[in-house]
């Protein structure tokens, strides 16, 4: 899906921000998409490295169907090189494995099956990038709907318009890594650029998908006050009622001469969002801290978290029942 022929057998792939040019028997940046005598395969379709069942809040997902399991999957392969990926092993294999693709092969009507089965209303295309397994995700997602069953994308945001445009009919929830919002952090650090992430988030509200976005705050490189403030006022324009997880940096692939994140430094954080006007800012990676929805009116508890636990939910109809507030989520 997503490509088109340019001449001299070279291709444009149109599924990420990237738009490659790929000679004939090249790959494109995230190394699981081959030109191939002129037409642009995919090596990751079907092709599962990853598969468990996992509690939404671990997504993190905070006002989608709070304590519903989801069956999540990924392949290998990334179109990002962040240096200080969690996920590592499975994101950057292809690139170093000269250009291996491993992985169990299943048709997107088991991945359905396996969700029944297990009594998962949710399917997330997650731990890696889900736009490099983008076809497999797709056909997988429209099963999941006629079935009843609903989907997420954990993703780096580095969709074309023209991806995010098809997937959207079948994507009910996305959380947007906006990893930093200076330029020169994702050149340096990712191997992208910052605009199409922005562009995406944008997009996908103005389609309907629920969005929440993640900042994983690392000491020294994105945690300046005036970056975040930047940050938490662009979610605010486009709506205060995106939920803004700020997570805990950990040492991790490339980089390990940062330190743990502070939690100081979190909770700072979180003074910026609320007050340039985000009405749900939580903290990621801290369990026990930060992770309890609010109302923004009556500041009654609506739900209790505890790591990736719902412990009580509130929660009635949508609305807060001290006050009535309407809050805005994915609530079943």
């Amino acid at each position: 899906m997503l490509w088109e022929p340019v001449g001299d057998g070279r291709v444009r792939c149109q599924l990420c921000a990237h738009r490659c040019l790929i000679p004939p028997g090249g790959r494109g940046i995230c190394q699981v998409r081959e030109n191939q005598g002129g037409t642009l395969y995919t090596h990751t379709y079907g092709r599962l490295v990853s598969q468990a069942l996992d509690p939404i809040e671990k997504k993190p997902l905070f006002h989608f169907l709070p304590g519903a399991p989801a069956l999540s999957i990924a392949t290998v392969g990334c179109n990002f090189r962040c240096q200080f990926c969690q996920n590592w092993e499975i994101s950057q294999y292809p690139r170093e494995h000269g250009g291996s693709v491993l992985g169990e092969l299943v048709e997107p009507r088991e991945v359905v099956a396996q969700a029944q089965a297990a009594g998962a209303p949710i399917i997330a295309y997650t731990y890696t990038e889900p736009t490099v397994f983008f076809e497999f995700a797709y056909e997988t997602s429209r099963l999941a709907h006629q079935a009843g069953i609903k989907n997420v994308f954990v993703s780096n945001g580095y969709l074309t318009r023209e991806a995010a445009q098809e997937i959207a009919p079948y994507l009910d929830g996305i959380n947007i890594d906006l990893k930093s919002f200076r330029d020169g952090f994702y050149r340096r650090y990712c191997g992208a650029s910052l605009q199409p992430v922005l562009d995406t988030i944008e997009l996908m509200v103005k389609l309907g998908v629920w969005v929440e976005v993640t900042t994983l705050i690392i000491p020294g490189w994105n945690d300046s006050p005036e970056e975040l403030r930047w940050l938490a006022q662009f979610l605010r324009g486009i709506s205060p009622a995106i939920p803004w997880h700020i997570s805990r940096f950990l040492p991790a692939y490339q980089v390990f001469d940062r330190p743990p994140t502070p939690v100081s430094t979190l909770l700072a954080a979180r003074d910026i969002g609320r007050q340039a006007g985000l009405q749900y800012v939580y903290l990621g990676n801290v369990p026990g801290q930060g992770e309890d929805t609010l109302c923004p009116d009556c500041r009654a508890p609506l739900i209790r978290r505890h790591g990736f636990q719902v412990v009580e939910n509130h929660l009635t109809e949508g609305r807060c029942p001290a006050c009535g507030r309407e809050i805005p989520g994915r609530w079943g």
